[in-house]
């Protein structure tokens, strides 16, 4: 049956499991417990301060960042809801130090659950669209064959090795993106359904742009090719790039992530100098490696601007790193700047390039 637009979301995964005729269906059923856990989420963040069960405290993650009450309630949700399917060997999560042991009481599968519960909620308060960012991982077999509970080491596999990435979306629209490994889909929440319809069938993301973001506040500790880079964008036509750019920075990772998808475009949020302890500000696991396999399979491009996102070995849980992605041809024009030696070392800073954001 071809893809078409009035397809649900479970639909849609009948006819991809349709390619694997060993598969055992847990896989999709991990994916509908996800998109649920995101529907509840949709639902919460609509309401707002009228929710009933929006504490009022707010807390410190492992981040050391703020939580707001949103980000405890959605953490929650997506633990509750994916706990109790036997789908799940553990979970992980930037609101949770370590990694989630399925309790007891539930049977225990093998897959890994890894997710930002609620990307962006510092803009929750003045109503600027939010998300949740999701990724799945196979769990190592001997976890599988033992039952034994997960470690830490467990979900330190490269971004290659995901199964499903995706996020949801929740705007003026909620929207659920996802990939499974052939392409890039996107649902859309009916309100009167509660159903993910197939919105959008075969995204991709186009090679070439006039938009970039990047948040200009840290200009001055960027590195070398990342000023050049935003340098030429905004020299507009009578630069060197011959054309003008426009500038864009939501600070919600996922509505970043979903305009680029609709339309093109880069995002980069590079390793700079603001803090030598952070390579960077975004987490590799559940945020820069389930946007960088969404973006590879809509034929765009994701990068750290000096080697692949997805061949990136993790070291840590909460891994922090550079991200540049989007469209395919200014991500490679930006690695290719990481790639040659720094002007700064064949320059005299008398000819140097002259710009709003040098130091």
């Amino acid at each position: 049956m071809p893809l078409h637009r009035h397809f649900t979301l479970t639909q849609y995964l009948i006819e991809q499991r349709r390619r694997f005729p060993g598969a055992s269906g847990d896989f999709n059923a991990l994916i509908l417990d996800v998109a649920l856990a995101c529907k509840s989420i949709a639902r919460d963040v609509a309401l707002g301060e009228l929710g009933a069960s929006v504490p009022t405290d707010e807390a410190v993650n492992v981040q050391g960042e703020v939580q707001k009450p949103m980000d405890v309630i959605s953490n929650t949700t997506f633990i509750r809801t994916n706990e109790w399917g036997g789908h799940c060997a553990g979970m992980a999560s930037e609101e949770m130090d370590g990694p989630y042991q399925i309790p007891a009481q539930h049977p225990r599968g093998k897959y890994l659950l890894v997710f930002d519960p609620l990307d962006g909620s510092s803009n929750i308060d003045v109503n600027v669209s939010v998300g949740s960012i999701f990724s799945v991982l196979r769990a190592p077999q001997e976890v599988i064959d033992s039952g034994r509970d997960v470690t830490e080491a467990d979900f330190l596999q490269p971004g290659a090795k995901q199964v499903a990435a995706g996020y949801a979306l929740y705007g003026p629209t909620t929207m659920l993106v996802l990939t499974v490994g052939a392409g890039v889909a996107g649902f859309t929440l009916h309100p009167s359904l509660g159903e993910f319809m197939l919105t959008h069938p075969r995204i991709q993301v186009p090679a070439d742009t006039q938009e970039f973001a990047i948040n200009a506040s840290n200009s001055r500790f960027w590195e070398g090719p990342v000023k050049r880079y935003v340098d030429e964008c905004l020299a507009g036509k009578p630069g060197p790039r011959g054309k003008d750019f426009n500038m864009r920075w939501i600070a919600s990772m996922v509505a970043e992530a979903h305009r680029i998808l609709m339309r093109g475009g880069v995002f980069m949020y590079p390793r700079d100098t603001k803090d030598a302890s952070k390579p960077g500000r975004l987490r590799l696991l559940y945020e820069a490696n389930p946007i960088g396999f969404i973006m590879e399979q809509a034929g765009g491009r994701a990068s750290t601007g000096r080697q692949p996102m997805l061949g990136v070995a993790p070291s840590s849980l909460h891994q922090r790193i550079g991200l540049v992605f989007g469209s395919k041809n200014e991500v490679e024009r930006i690695e290719r700047y990481h790639a040659e030696p720094a002007k700064s070392e064949r320059e005299s800073p008398l000819f140097a390039p002259r710009s709003l954001f040098r130091d």
